[in-house]
């Protein structure tokens, strides 16, 4: 379910502020039979097989790269359209010791991809540096000011990441004073392009990569590779900057299938094992030292300090600490970052209440089908996490607009389904700029224009917007009895991660399920359901946790049946034991 997945939430509230859909779709004959089948023949629990058809991987064969994934699956980058210009371009450079800057956006998966080419080409040449513009004094992308700051410091070749597929005027600009561009980006490019030497980008109309959806990180690393393959250097050296694909990919929230896949996989398994100093010092300001690190702790607790830098001060902070050598450096590094993410949440928790009570003023806003909020006052650094948040809360397609200068600056966050990009491109001649992929996009746009783009915003959502995608959805993947659950059956769900967007964690549903007389509510502010249920066809007393959802407690205690939904995890303070992470709770119907 998407509301999981939003980077650096930090909220809890009732299941009851929405009416949550709950999604389930039978498996066909056909697909029983498939999934009998690939039981049999991986000797995996039918649910599992189950699980495995309904994510279209249908052969024993598949099912081991799925659950294996391998470094040598990895797609040849020179499928990339202009990847031999950008190589060739950097060993021109790197031959004739040009200085090189590596250049970045300020977000999670900016600040990674910076750090992970300026690592690697750091092997080969010191005469390179790295950039990330200033959130506030120059906004996203490539800025004349970085380009002033690459002249004046005698660079002749700007590797971009992240960003820059749409900056025309910029890298003209560039090109006048004599520096080549090599852009790798994964935002949706407009018809013209920039005049750079090289662009990867497997969105560009003229792409020749087969897989899209890379983090602007992973086409970074893409890059490394190629690069690395025309110089005879082993894979192995590019191994140790996995752990920065990870956190990228799963920061980014891009789907988690394909090659993706591939990198997390491989990325978790490097920042568990064997961190690069500055993550490691993350990891243990997070105070994870002693667990696996997943995907939800790179949401939650690693990728929202990343961005804190950059939302705060300079993400320059982030690619300092992700290219830290020394453990002691990099401590005090994350202690400082650690702060700038105090006061994010800080600031992030005030303008989403502010943000909250403004939605709850406007008239009819439950007719409303979008949201565009504009606070001149508001932090640009956060305006990103509230419109997130909006659209986690009251399910819609959300804009937060704050003032920069004499423009209207900010962020919009989508719900499933719903291409805001398309809706904010629908009104491309009332912004000065836009830029970004489905479920997210920045624009700028003169603050005279605001009451004219919220109108029409709000005007093409209504028109487009399917009425399913204004409703939370909650999709269930199998109807299961306690007694299907087991042990085993929690080991091979857990070969499921990484999870995230196409490989969602598996969602099941019971029904007709009792309290076992003990459950409680718990939390500092009473807002949890610890629980002991039983159903109907076992003896089996099944331990849940419901985060955020003690008003449920008065229904529990009647002892009637009642209908859950649910992942199904470990216990973190028992280990060992399996419990229930219940997701939404509704009465029963009759029978």
């Amino acid at each position: 379910m998407q509301r999981k997945l939003v980077a650096g939430c930090i909220f809890l509230r009732t299941f009851t502020a929405m009416n949550y859909e709950w999604s389930y779709e039978p498996p066909t004959i056909e697909q029983q039979e498939k999934a009998k089948t690939l039981s049999k023949e991986l000797g995996i629990n039918p649910i599992t097989s189950s699980l495995l058809i309904r994510r279209g991987i249908e052969t024993p064969e598949e099912a081991k790269s799925f659950f294996r994934p391998q470094l040598t699956e990895l797609l040849d980058p020179f499928l990339f359209k202009d990847m031999g210009k950008a190589v060739d371009r950097l060993n021109e450079a790197l031959g004739r010791k040009e200085r090189i800057l590596v250049y970045g956006d300020y977000d999670v998966d900016g600040c990674t991809a910076v750090a992970l080419v300026y690592k690697f080409i750091q092997q080969f040449s010191t005469n390179i540096d790295y950039y990330i513009p200033d959130r506030y004094d120059e906004g996203y992308g490539i800025s004349f000011k970085g380009i002033d700051y690459a002249y004046e410091t005698g660079v002749k070749l700007v590797i971009v990441l992240d960003c820059g597929i749409k900056a025309i005027d910029e890298v003209a600009y560039a090109k006048e004073k004599g520096i080549d561009f090599v852009i790798c980006d994964h935002h949706v490019p407009d018809h013209t392009l920039p005049d750079a030497v090289a662009i990867l980008n497997a969105k560009r109309e003229d792409a020749t990569y087969p897989y899209q959806h890379l983090s602007g990180c992973g086409v970074g690393f893409k890059y490394m590779q190629a690069f690395a393959k025309s110089n005879g250097i082993g894979f192995s050296q590019l191994v140790p900057l996995l752990d920065l694909c990870a956190v990228s990919i799963i920061s980014d929230i891009v789907p988690i299938m394909g090659e993706n896949r591939i990198l997390a996989y491989h990325g978790l398994r490097q920042l568990n094992s064997s961190p690069s100093m500055g993550l490691k010092a993350l990891i243990d300001i997070c105070g994870l030292q002693e667990k696996e690190i997943t995907v939800n702790d790179i949401i939650f607790r690693i990728g929202p300090r990343i961005n804190a830098s950059g939302r705060m001060q300079n993400g320059k902070e982030s690619v300092a600490l992700l290219i830290e050598r020394s453990y002691k450096e990099a401590q005090l590094k994350a202690q400082h970052i650690d702060q700038y993410n105090d006061q994010r949440k800080d600031l992030d928790k005030v303008m989403t209440e502010e943000a909250n009570q403004i939605v709850d003023t406007l008239d009819h806003q439950h007719e409303h089908k979008a949201i565009v909020i504009y606070n001149p006052e508001w932090h640009k650094g956060v305006i990103g996490i509230v419109a997130s948040r909006l659209t986690e809360i009251f399910y819609r397609p959300s804009v937060v607009l704050t003032r920069t200068d004499d423009l209207a600056t900010g962020s919009a966050r989508s719900v499933s389904g719903f291409d805001v990009y398309k809706a904010i491109e629908s009104c491309k001649d009332l912004l000065t700029n836009f830029g970004g992929h489905t479920y997210a996009v920045g624009l700028s746009m003169k603050i005279e224009n605001v009451p004219e783009f919220k109108r029409r915003f709000v005007q093409y959502v209504e028109e487009n917007i399917e009425p399913g995608q204004t409703n939370a959805i909650i999709n269930i993947d199998g109807v299961l009895n306690f007694q299907d659950i087991s042990h085993r059956l929690y080991h091979e769900l857990k070969r499921f991660n990484p999870f995230g967007p196409d490989n969602m964690k598996p969602i099941f549903s019971t029904k007709r399920v009792y309290d076992y007389g003990t459950s409680k509510v718990v939390g500092r502010e009473q807002e949890h359901i610890k629980m002991e249920l039983v159903d109907e066809k076992s003896n089996n007393v099944m331990n849940g946790i419901a985060f955020g959802q003690s008003s449920q407690v008065r229904y529990i205690k009647t002892k009637q049946s009642f209908d859950i939904v649910y992942s199904i995890e470990e216990n973190t303070y028992k280990h060992g034991e399996i419990q229930l992470q219940i997701e939404d709770i509704r009465p029963s119907e009759p029978q």
